[in-house]
C-alpha cells in the first residue's frame, strides 16, 4: 500500500514538470557537456542524455528521457505506456543546477525535481530531494538520441529583424533563434512589434538541432508547433 501511494505521488510530480504533461528525450552531443560538482572532489564526467521506464500508478510505465544542454537548460519528454487517451507523451523544459551529488531541475512554472548522480547513472528522488524508499526500479539510463518533437507551452519575447526572428524564453532567459513564419510576422506586426521592439508571445513549441543562417554551426532553435498569441505591454515579470 506504501508503494502504491509513492508511485501516484511520483507520477503527479512528473506530471507537474511536464506543465500539464511530462517527461522524453535527449540532448545531441554539441550542445552538452560535462557537469561540474560545486565541491572539490573529483567527478566523473557524466552522459548528457538519460532513458528509462519510471513506475506508473495506471498505467504500463512512463518512458521518461531527459537532455542536458550545456547552455544550462534541460528537456525531459514522458511517454505513458499502454494508455488509450490521447495525447500519451508531454514535454516539460526549463534549467538545471548541480550540487555535490544531485541534479536539480526547475521547471518553467518554478517547480523543483531532484536525481542522485550515480555514476554515468540518474536515479529520480522525492520531491524533497530524499531518496526513494522502495524496490521498484527509478533509474535513468545513458542514451544517446535526438530531442524529442512533443510540443511544450512557451512563453517570452518574439522579435523581428532583418529577416531573422528570436525568442527570449521568460523561463530559461536564453535568447534563440526562431523559425519564422508568415502567421507569426503578421500578428508580431498588429500587436505593433517593430524593429529590436519585442512583443510577448505564447505558444506551443519544440527545440531542434539547426545550423546557424550565416555560419552553419548547427545551435538550439526553436520551432513553433501552432499558432501564437501576442500579448503587448507583457514581460516576464508581469501579465
Amino acid at each position: 500500500m506504501e508503494n502504491k501511494k509513492k508511485i501516484i505521488k511520483l507520477s503527479l510530480v512528473i506530471a507537474l514538470l511536464a506543465g500539464g504533461g511530462a517527461l522524453i528525450g535527449c540532448n545531441n552531443r554539441s550542445d552538452a557537456q560535462p557537469l561540474k560538482a560545486v565541491q572539490e572532489t573529483e567527478m566523473k564526467a557524466m552522459q548528457q542524455s538519460w532513458r528509462g521506464v519510471i513506475p506508473c500508478a495506471d498505467c504500463e510505465g512512463i518512458e521518461t528521457s531527459l537532455f542536458l544542454g550545456k547552455d544550462g537548460t534541460w528537456v525531459m519528454n514522458a511517454h505513458y505506456q499502454g494508455v488509450a487517451k490521447t495525447p500519451s507523451s508531454f514535454a516539460s523544459y526549463g534549467r538545471w543546477a548541480r550540487t555535490a551529488d544531485k541534479l536539480v531541475l526547475t521547471n518553467a512554472k518554478g517547480e523543483k525535481s531532484y536525481f542522485r548522480v550515480a555514476g554515468d547513472r540518474l536515479e529520480m528522488l522525492n520531491d524533497d530531494g530524499t531518496r526513494i524508499q522502495s524496490s521498484l526500479n527509478y533509474t535513468l539510463l545513458p542514451v544517446t538520441a535526438d530531442l524529442p518533437l512533443t510540443p511544450m507551452p512557451m512563453r517570452g519575447k518574439y522579435r523581428y529583424m532583418a529577416d531573422a526572428a528570436t525568442f527570449t524564453d521568460c523561463a530559461t532567459g536564453r535568447v534563440l533563434p526562431l523559425n519564422n513564419n508568415v502567421e507569426l510576422e503578421r500578428g508580431y506586426a498588429q500587436a505593433g512589434g517593430q524593429g529590436n521592439e519585442g512583443v510577448m508571445v505564447e505558444f506551443d513549441a519544440h527545440y531542434t538541432i539547426a545550423p546557424n543562417m550565416d555560419t552553419g554551426v548547427p545551435q538550439k532553435t526553436v520551432v513553433p508547433d501552432g499558432k501564437g498569441t501576442f500579448k503587448p505591454g507583457q514581460s516576464c515579470t508581469n501579465k
